[in-house]
C-alpha cells in the first residue's frame, strides 16, 4: 500500500491544445474555465507548484458577452508612472478596440500572481476572429457549455 502523494515533475507533463469559441459566452465564466485549464486543474495529475496545464486557444474574442452594465461601468486603469499618467478605458470600449487584451487581462487576473502564473499565462493564445494560426498543433474543441 503506497501512501505517497503524486507530485508531477516538469518533464513528465503531457500538454494538449484546446480551442474555445468565445461567441456569446460571458467573459467571467469563459475566463474561469480557461484559467482552470491553463493551471491544469482539469487533470488528475494537478500539482500546485508545477505547471501542469494545457495550451488554450480562444477564438472570436470580439464576440464575448459582457453582462449587465459592465460594458459601460467596468473600467480598466493603466498608469505610466508619470504625473498625470492615469488612463482609463471601459470594458465595452476595450472590447471594440482590442478584444484580445480584454480576454488576456481577465484570464491572467485569475492565475497566480507569481513566476508560475506568468508561465501559465504564456500558454494562452487569443484571436479576435474565427481563424487561428495553430492548426499544426491539432487542437481539440473544449466544450464549455456544461461548465458555464
Amino acid at each position: 500500500m503506497n501512501k505517497t502523494t503524486f507530485m508531477a515533475k516538469p518533464g513528465q507533463v503531457e500538454r494538449k491544445w484546446y480551442v474555445v469559441d468565445a461567441t456569446d459566452v460571458p467573459l467571467g465564466r469563459l475566463s474561469a474555465v480557461v484559467a482552470s485549464v491553463l493551471r491544469g486543474k482539469n487533470k488528475p495529475t494537478f500539482t500546485p507548484h508545477t505547471d501542469t496545464g494545457d495550451f488554450v486557444i480562444v477564438i472570436n474574442a470580439e464576440k464575448v458577452k459582457l453582462t449587465g452594465k459592465k460594458a459601460t461601468d467596468k473600467i480598466y486603469y493603466t498608469h505610466s508612472n508619470h504625473p498625470g499618467g492615469l488612463k482609463q478605458i471601459s470594458a465595452g470600449e476595450l472590447r471594440s478596440k482590442n478584444a484580445v487584451r480584454l480576454i488576456e487581462k481577465s484570464v491572467k487576473g485569475m492565475l497566480p500572481h507569481n513566476t508560475l502564473g506568468r508561465a501559465q499565462g504564456m500558454k494562452l493564445k487569443v484571436f479576435a476572429g474565427a481563424e487561428h494560426t495553430h492548426a499544426a498543433q491539432q487542437p481539440e474543441v473544449l466544450d464549455i457549455s456544461g461548465l458555464i
